[in-house]
């Protein structure tokens, strides 16, 4: 049975569920001070599929006449399609810079909005693996003033906290419009306690402030910045150059997009943007494709680890739609996974689709303002596989 005949989910069994989501391998006993060399995971080489024969020259042409409709419509962007490791499909449309009148190319990076929290989730699983942390703590136990007790690091991990959008209470609290780092933020919510959405761990609700947290988190117990463990730990052995964090007061390089607004207009910085954890980072597809890669070498992450943040913690409604630890996915009835992330912000529109059992991925990363672009990885999808429709897919970010 194909992904695209799939009957809708009903639901999962909840013992099973919540083993998943609740459980915990064996305690850590003493947090111990962080020492661990980075992973020799080596660069990642990409490749590229052999594309020669008359069927993908067909559905290549068909890739083709897709983005040209979808460039007239208005995206800028790129797209990567692999395939067992290999890469099937590039390309790069529109401007990486307007102004400048620079076309976008492999090594222009795009703000990857919400897809940055595969990154915050992985690095916060690492940890736990090695036993530097235990996400079945409360998050109290590593961010000292933080207010709330009952509060775990999966709860965070899962969106199963309750916090509120710091988006939302933040500006209530302060007036300045100048960016807001992740340790001011945290000091608001030690001063001010606002009020929580709802009791922990009694449902789910997607909360970026759950990730500025898991940040802050890395930072505590590594004491390093969580810019620099990323580089150090993930994105300079994997290869990926042109992948960093954002910091406002630094800028952009040269080479990063320009987020664009409907006609081009550039988006402005907010007080948001110093915020990392939820979003932040800036890559590109070919660094993605690495990032996504990476997961089948099973060295920064095991197995057991990947299986653990691929498990579905969000089972009060039926359906295929759930939240792992990181990653968002679609769970089919006969145990079919889609492993996936999309992000917004300002205009920023990007998609992460890993369909893990067959080794396929789809990355779009948009940097002019477009919610059509979430539209885009069935249609993908079908193209590629040869099938008339896809049900099921995400049709935006929250």
């Amino acid at each position: 049975m194909t992904i695209l005949t799939r009957t809708c989910y009903i639901a999962l069994v909840f013992s099973v569920l919540l083993f998943a989501c609740q459980s915990s391998s064996d305690e850590v006993k003493a947090i111990p001070n962080f020492a661990l060399p980075p992973v020799e995971m080596g660069a990642i080489q990409l490749a590229y599929s052999d594309t020669n024969s008359a069927e993908w020259k067909q559905i290549a042409k068909r890739l083709d006449s897709f983005y040209t409709i979808q460039a007239r419509a208005g995206f800028n962007g790129s797209v990567l399609i692999g395939y067992q490791g290999k890469i099937l499909y590039e390309r790069y449309i529109g401007y990486a810079n307007r102004s400048r009148g620079m076309m976008l190319s492999p090594d222009n990076s795009v703000q990857l909005a919400s897809v940055s929290k595969t990154f915050t989730g992985a690095a916060i699983l690492y940890l736990y693996q090695n036993k530097y942390l235990d996400i079945d703590k409360p998050v109290s136990e590593y961010l000292k003033n933080f207010p709330y007790p009952d509060i775990t690091v999966r709860m965070l991990l899962c969106h199963r906290s309750g916090l509120p959008d710091y988006l939302h209470w933040v500006p209530v609290y302060r007036k300045s419009t100048a960016p807001i780092y992740n340790d001011e933020v945290l000091q608001l919510m030690a001063k001010h306690k606002p009020r929580v959405d709802f009791k922990a761990n009694t449902r789910f609700k997607y909360c970026n402030t759950n990730y500025l947290a898991l940040a802050s988190i890395i930072e505590e117990v590594t004491e390093m910045r969580y810019d620099s463990f990323l580089h150090k730990y993930i994105f300079a052995p994997l290869g990926m150059r042109n992948t960093f964090v954002y910091d406002p007061a630094r800028g952009l390089p040269d080479n990063a997009t320009v987020s664009y607004l409907g006609g081009y207009v550039p988006n402005p910085v907010t007080f948001s943007d110093g915020v990392y954890g939820d979003k932040g980072i800036y890559s590109t597809v070919e660094d993605m494709y690495r990032w996504d890669q990476s997961f089948y070498r099973n060295k920064f992450l095991s197995n057991e680890t990947l299986e653990l943040a691929y498990g579905p913690c969000s089972f009060e409604k039926p359906g295929i739609k759930n939240y792992g630890l990181g990653w968002r996915m679609l769970c089919y009835p006969d145990g079919y996974k889609v492993i996936y992330h999309n992000g917004w912000w300002h205009g920023n529109n990007t998609c992460f689709y890993r369909f893990v059992k067959d080794n396929f991925t789809i990355i779009v990363l948009g940097n002019k303002l477009s919610n059509a672009i979430y539209r885009q990885p069935p249609v993908l999808y079908s193209i590629v596989k040869s099938t008339d429709s896809v049900s099921g897919f995400e049709e935006g970010e929250e």
